[in-house]
């Protein structure tokens, strides 16, 4: 790890310093698109008005014949839009592919003035994420870019769960990290061939006696990984997020898997497929309701001290930081959604 007096350096002659303070900018869903496939890119206009961030995918679910094709396009859709305030987003081929390579020498020189952040695959340590620092700083300097380029890890080895501090600490760069628990159950050898989401095997029963029959409570699969990563990134000021749900044919299974995300400290997941869009949009606003309970709890409590009553209920200095954080991110989602800003009256 740098030294704290040199953390904030550049990493090459002429890059553009870290960010000191990280943009802060509104992330419910991820939202894939396979850029070789140019109907897929011509949606694109589209999406950015949809979407509160496009991620051009080139590493899995991508084919290996058509791994070039997929640079060029993404190549080809961040020039031809304008993002705006809207997240412009690659996730490039893991570091031991031979494609990642060419993926960041051909990329960040075409567009690196427009991309947000670098998405990397198979994270294992902090070394993954030195080695990307490094190349990024040679390529901004080199490519004249004014403002660095973030890098967002995914969580999908067993080996990178275990060393999640120091993944999160590695790099100002750091964006954030998001759970990727199809590969994750691969490498922990978990009996599983899902997505993301539950298994019905993994439950508990209820106690023996008590009535003849017995229920199954389902357990989730993913808990204690999302509670450690979420510590982990919260811990060093970068964002949390859960990654994709397969299940394209069960709504209600993505939005729950992606609220215990959210309940947990996540603030968005992977949207695959249209339909998932509005469903991690609802889950990742936060409720009316909420909202303008915490509303009540901040406007009796200005300085966030002492003790008052409100609907029955004692609040603090405890429930007055959880109301901030709901009503902080109101007030973001507010600055991108006029349906909920009205409805949240802001």
């Amino acid at each position: 790890m740098k030294t704290p007096s040199t953390y904030y350096s550049p990493l090459a002659i002429g890059a553009p310093a870290p960010y000191r303070d990280r943009p802060v900018s509104l992330e419910r869903m991820i939202h894939f698109v396979p850029p070789h496939i140019e109907k897929m890119r011509a949606k694109v206009p589209d999406l950015i008005r949809k979407v509160d961030v496009v991620l051009g995918n080139l590493e899995d679910a991508i084919p290996a014949d058509a791994k070039t094709d997929a640079r060029a396009g993404f190549i080809q859709m961040a020039k031809e839009n304008d993002f705006g305030s809207t997240g412009l987003w690659t996730r490039v081929n893991c570091l031991n592919s031979p494609w990642f390579l060419d993926d960041l020498l051909e990329i960040v020189p075409a567009v690196g003035d427009k991309l947000d952040v670098i998405m990397l695959p198979k994270v294992e340590g902090a070394w993954d994420i030195h080695y990307l620092d490094q190349l990024l700083a040679q390529l901004e300097a080199r490519a004249g870019l004014t403002r660095p380029i973030m890098i967002h890890a995914i969580l999908e080895t067993a080996e990178g769960v275990k060393n999640v501090e120091q993944i999160a600490a590695a790099s100002p760069r750091m964006h954030g990290m998001s759970l990727g628990p199809a590969d994750l159950a691969a490498s922990r050898g978990m009996k599983t061939t899902r997505v993301g989401g539950g298994h019905p095997d993994y439950a508990v029963l209820s106690d023996a006696g008590i009535s003849s029959e017995r229920t199954a409570f389902q357990q989730d699969l993913w808990h204690y990984t999302i509670g450690k990563m979420v510590d982990a990134c919260l811990s060093y000021g970068i964002k949390p997020f859960y990654g994709p749900f397969g299940d394209f044919s069960d709504p209600l299974a993505c939005e729950s898997q992606f609220r215990n995300a959210f309940l947990m400290g996540c603030l968005g997941a992977w949207s695959l497929h249209p339909t998932q869009i509005d469903i991690a949009k609802k889950v990742y606003s936060p409720d009316p309701g909420e909202v303008a309970f915490a509303k009540k709890i901040l406007d009796a409590m200005p300085d966030g001290t002492g003790a008052v009553m409100i609907d029955g209920k004692m609040q603090d200095d405890a429930t007055w930081k959880q109301a901030k954080v709901i009503f902080d991110l109101a007030k973001l989602v507010a600055t991108k959604d006029s349906e909920l800003a009205e409805v949240y009256g802001l």
